[in-house]
């Protein structure tokens, strides 16, 4: 004779009870702190409703208090679709659809998951039945008007911040560093407000971004959250209106009520320097014409700018060198170089180049002109070397030197850096010796250019692709440029490296 148990395996499956799943949610945490929350009287109103259906049962209950309706990231919802998927539910019961989602793309995908497993799902308070044509029309009206309601909310949301924003009141989010929120209000961080007016006074004082973060990390500022301040986080705060009392919402700015940090002067005058590309001020003071041109011997990098502070018997006096890159990078003796003065280094070059635009012997060996026969055969847009063209002439050479010399003394300022810049290409720089790539330019003629003209210099030009053979060896290097038989305006430029000292600086 059979046992109990087993005449209920045996009973059709018609006659199981429906094992019914109650869902709940509600959107916000203070909901879900009450002591008889929104939960809990859709989950009465639920438990009533299945006591009153014949053959349902309550299989179990998923709650998620606190939750938006906007997705389905939700720890109750995925405990129901994993125990829909194995089985363990016949009927998914919420008090209306919007529990369950406010999205019709996230319904839609959530009955898919129901069908594909044989669950249903019924609105307790909004009773249709989705396998008709009616029902279905239903669902969709009730899941748009859901939608609806969850957009309108969002507009009366922004409404409501971008009403505050003209009324000057901090719109939320984290409050800028060097403020606080109290009352819903912005107020001054008294611990940081100190660190807010050190960056912008840092900055306007040394014009770096770089100087202003490291200044912050001697001192030991960090972050609301102990991290160390970095140079994007210093130009954050040097952008933010929020310090001369504006309150920035969507792109506008508004007078706010809290109290500024910052003047508007100040503030207006940072947006300018940030505006403009980061260069040393034009005074004699920090005039440095051979920026980008000097070159260190030993180790082959460029010789950047440097600068110190020390106190004489005027006071304190700012000190300017040129220091070899690799000691940025490196170490300081990772180059035995490292940096020579930009006073002496200025003083050192010019004597010397005007101790040799006077010395007529030193072009006489140094340079020695090739003749037409020694040089190959160049092709200038199908243009031959006029037959005249000997190259460039030492006491052509040694003129341009003078005038450039002359040309440089008489200027200063910012005219004086135009004016050595143009003359120089190159200065490879050694603690035994120091060379000089100097550009000079000489007409065909062997006319010398005006020194008013000398501004209109080219700079020296690549020479002209040779034909194939054994090259010819030239005493000197420089280039052409041509046609050089065609218009009587062109002309040779040539460069000539000069040494200009074998003695150690």
């Amino acid at each position: 004779m059979p046992t109990s148990n087993a005449i209920k395996t045996l009973a059709p499956e018609s006659q199981r009870p429906t094992r019914c799943a109650i869902y709940t949610r509600v959107s916000t945490d203070q909901q879900a702190e009450l002591e008889f929350n929104s939960c809990q009287a859709q989950e009465d109103r639920i438990r009533s409703f299945i006591a009153s259906q014949e053959g349902f049962s309550l299989a179990k209950v998923y709650s998620d208090p606190g939750f938006t309706g906007a997705n389905t990231d939700r720890p109750g919802l995925k405990r129901l679709l994993a125990d829909v998927a194995a089985g363990l539910v016949d009927m998914v019961i919420t008090y209306k659809i919007d529990r369950l989602t406010r999205s019709p793309r996230d319904f839609y995908q959530l009955i898919e998951h129901f069908e594909a497993h044989q669950a249903g799902f019924i609105s307790v308070t909004e009773r249709f039945d989705t396998s008709t044509p009616a029902g279905r029309l239903l669902r969709n009206i009730m899941l748009t008007f859901a939608q609806f309601e969850r957009e309108l909310a969002s507009e009366r949301i922004r409404d409501k911040v971008l009403q505050r924003a003209h009324r000057g009141l901090y719109t939320g989010g984290h409050p800028p560093f060097g403020y606080k929120v109290e009352n819903k209000q912005l107020a001054v961080d008294r611990k940081r407000v100190d660190a807010v007016k050190l960056i912008f006074n840092e900055y306007v004082r040394t014009r770096s971004i770089h100087h202003v973060a490291n200044l912050l990390a001697e001192r030991k500022i960090v972050s609301k959250t102990g991290l160390p301040l970095t140079d994007s986080f210093v130009v954050g705060v040097l952008k933010k209106p929020v310090y001369t009392g504006k309150i920035v919402h969507r792109g506008k700015v508004y007078s706010g009520q809290h109290e500024p940090i910052i003047s508007e002067e100040i503030f207006g005058h940072v947006q300018m320097l940030l505006a403009e590309k980061p260069r040393p001020e034009a005074n004699p003071e920090r005039d440095l014409p051979y920026v980008g041109l000097v070159e260190c011997t030993e180790c082959g990098s460029s010789m950047s700018t440097a600068h110190t502070k020390k106190m004489n018997k005027d006071g304190p006096r700012q000190y300017y060198y040129y220091r070899c890159t690799t000691t940025n990078h490196r170490g300081w003796n990772a180059c035995s170089t490292r940096q020579i003065g930009a006073e002496r280094l200025h003083d050192k070059i010019y004597s010397n180049l005007h101790r040799i635009s006077l010395d007529s012997d030193y072009f006489e060996t140094r340079v020695r002109t090739p003749r037409r026969s020694e040089l190959s055969p160049l092709s200038v847009g199908g243009l031959e070397p006029s037959p005249d063209f000997e190259g460039p002439d030492p006491k052509i050479l040694q003129e341009k030197l003078k005038a450039y010399v002359k040309a440089c003394a008489r200027k200063t300022g910012t005219e004086k850096t135009v004016a050595v810049r143009e003359g120089i290409q190159k200065i490879l720089y050694g603690k035994e010796s120091i060379a000089v790539d100097f550009i000079y330019e000489a007409r065909p003629d062997g006319k010398i250019r005006p020194e008013s003209d000398l501004s209109a210099a080219a700079p020296r030009a690549a020479a002209p692709p040779r034909p194939s053979g054994p090259e010819i060896e030239r005493p000197n290097s420089f280039s052409g440029v041509g046609p050089f038989g065609g218009s009587p305006r062109a002309k040779i430029v040539a460069g000539e490296r000069i040494e200009l000292s074998t003695s150690r600086l």
